[in-house]
Formats: C-alpha cells, sequence, structure tokens
C-alpha cells in the first residue's frame, strides 16, 4: 500500500525509502566524497500532531538513527573493505600490496620462474685441438669499438687447462671455470678483455626467463649493440648442447662475428650448435642468476621477444683472474 505524498512533496512521486535494512552496498570503488551527496538520506519527513513526550522519543530516535548511520558511513570512508566479505577484503589487500617492492631482495620473490634445478654437462670435444692453437682476431669492419681495448696477440695459443674468473657484481658473485680445450681463442679472448678493464662498469642488458633462460652480458654500450672493435672465430663443433651452468658467445647471424657480448644459461636453451661455449658456471654464481631471473624482465625496455633488462640490475664492478 503506497504512502500518501507528505507536506512540501509533489503529487506522484514517492519518498526516496534510502536503504533498505540488510541491503548489500555496492561492491564497487567509493567515490572520493561517497557520503556529501545532497538527499542522500531521502526526503526530509514532517512529523505527525502529537504529544511533546512523543515528539521528544521520535527526535530521539531519528537523531539515535543519524549517529548509527554517521558512524557507518564514517567506518565505510576510512576502511573501504568494510563493506566487503571477507573473501573480497582479503583480495582487496592482496591488490594494493601487489606494487613492485623496493629492496632486491624483495624483488626477487615477485616472479615466479621455472628454472630447472639439474646442471647441464659441459660439452667435450671428440677429437681435441692442435695444442697450440693458432688464433687471429681481425677488425670488425661493421662497428667501431664501444670502449678502447686492444684485442689479444694473435699466433699460437694453449688449448689445453682452465682459467678460474671471479666476477663481481651488483647482484653477487658470478664465478666461472673457462675451459681452454673447448674454445682456446675465446678463453683468451675473455680473459684479455677482463684483465684491461673492458668490463668494469657495464650492465647485462639482457634477460630470458621463459624458453631462452639466460642473461646476456658485455657490451659496454648496454644496448646489444656494442663490442670491441675485433671479432673472434666461432668455436663451434656438431655435439654442443646449452643448458644450466654453461656460458656462452654471442654473436650475429653471421659465422666468426663474436666479440665481447656472451650469455650465461641459468635454465633451458633450445639453440642450435652455432654458439661457442667456453665454459661452466659455479653454484653461487648460479644462485646470483636465480635470484636475478625470479625478480623478472623489464618488458617495457626490451625488444618484444619476452626478453629485456633484468629489474635486478647486474652491473660489473670487477673481475678477477685466478
Amino acid at each position: 500500500m503506497s504512502q500518501p505524498p507528505q507536506p512540501g512533496e509533489p503529487e506522484g512521486q514517492a519518498p526516496d525509502p534510502g536503504p533498505q535494512p540488510g541491503q548489500p552496498y555496492p561492491q564497487q570503488p567509493y567515490p572520493q566524497q561517497p557520503y556529501q551527496q545532497q538527499g542522500w538520506y531521502g526526503a526530509p519527513q514532517q512529523p505527525p500532531p502529537s504529544s511533546n513526550k512523543t515528539a521528544l522519543w521520535i527526535g530521539l530516535g531519528v537523531l539515535g538513527l543519524v549517529v548509527v548511520v554517521a558512524v557507518v558511513a564514517i567506518l565505510g570512508f576510512v576502511a573501504p573493505g568494510f563493506f566487503l566479505s571477507d573473501t573480497k577484503g582479503e583480495s582487496a589487500v592482496a591488490s594494493s600490496s601487489s606494487a613492485p617492492a623496493s629492496s632486491t631482495q624483495d624483488t626477487a620473490t615477485q616472479s615466479p620462474v621455472d628454472i630447472p634445478s639439474a646442471r647441464t654437462e659441459l660439452p667435450k670435444r671428440t677429437t681435441p685441438l692442435a695444442d697450440p692453437t693458432e688464433c687471429a682476431y681481425p677488425a670488425d669492419p661493421t662497428k667501431e669499438a664501444a670502449k678502447k681495448v686492444n684485442p689479444p696477440a694473435a699466433g699460437p695459443t694453449p688449448a689445453s687447462g682452465t682459467s678460474a674468473v671471479t666476477v663481481k657484481t651488483t647482484a653477487g658473485d658470478i664465478g666461472l671455470t673457462l675451459d681452454r680445450g673447448l674454445a682456446p681463442c675465446t678463453v683468451a679472448n675473455f680473459l684479455s678483455l677482463a684483465q684491461q678493464g673492458y668490463y668494469d662498469g657495464t650492465s647485462c642488458h639482457r634477460l630470458g626467463v621463459s624458453g631462452l633462460q639466460m642473461l646476456q652480458c658485455g657490451d659496454p654500450e648496454g644496448t646489444g649493440m656494442g663490442g670491441p672493435g675485433y671479432t673472434i672465430p666461432d668455436e663451434i663443433f656438431p655435439q654442443l648442447k646449452y643448458g644450466r651452468g654453461l656460458i656462452a658467445m654471442a654473436k650475429t647471424q653471421n659465422p666468426d662475428s663474436g666479440g665481447s657480448q656472451f650469455f650465461m644459461v641459468f635454465g633451458e636453451a633450445p639453440l642450435p650448435p652455432e654458439y661457442t661455449v667456453f665454459g661452466s658456471i659455479s653454484d653461487e654464481g648460479l644462485q646470483t642468476l636465480d635470484k636475478v631471473a625470479r625478480g623478472g624482465v623489464d618488458a617495457e625496455k626490451g625488444s618484444g621477444d619476452g626478453t629485456g633488462p633484468p629489474r635486478i640490475e647486474v652491473k660489473f664492478q670487477s673481475i678477477a683472474v685466478g
């Protein structure tokens, strides 16, 4: 049964009853001023004629209702999750705390990355190289050196034994064992660049965490286009495979086009045997790479293939040989 219009209310317009008891509030983001809208409580009502006592009780009741509604409004404005169910309240809290963390340790746990735990065995040549082996480092006609450096001495180069290297970076130490039996010219080049300080102060510019799981470094320009101004020969063979714990040289699509850039594999790397493998990564080094991988890729600065600069910066501070 409809109620008659109250004094001061136009004909044919029923009063706005306001929020009904038990009716849930809309689960939407609240406006900036949700409880300052004119008429939110409905049209003002005129009390019927009554005794002073009745009017007093009605007045107290209205006052109490206003106080209760005001308290609920304040709670809803201060704590938006107040009107939500427990599940949605937890979701709101979780989403509000999902911004990238500022510390390296927290950032390292932001992105779940599926990293295999098993190492890939270092490949072996079925036929050993001549020891020593002749190496040459011709000038690169396509680009100038990104950083002034001298090429290694050309000529006979030892093709047996290993060399231990510790790369100190802002993300942690990375230990390497370089194998001359696999790639004598490549090892000689890496050691020469390291001893001349070529890598000092450079940052690793490309991280891949799915499909190709590796960190690429060695370009002073930080673009993937820089090199030492000369090239080194490919030292490849059909049995080459790539995987967790191996380090290999980067190159262009042309043969014998490597220079200073290399990549360290911490997971899967389904690549053809076209990239020179020249050593392995220590357990401590893999822990550093795993941390960087879990920090994620800054895809906005990448090339669109899913790789890009790591969110946890890896800047080379120094390289110790031996």
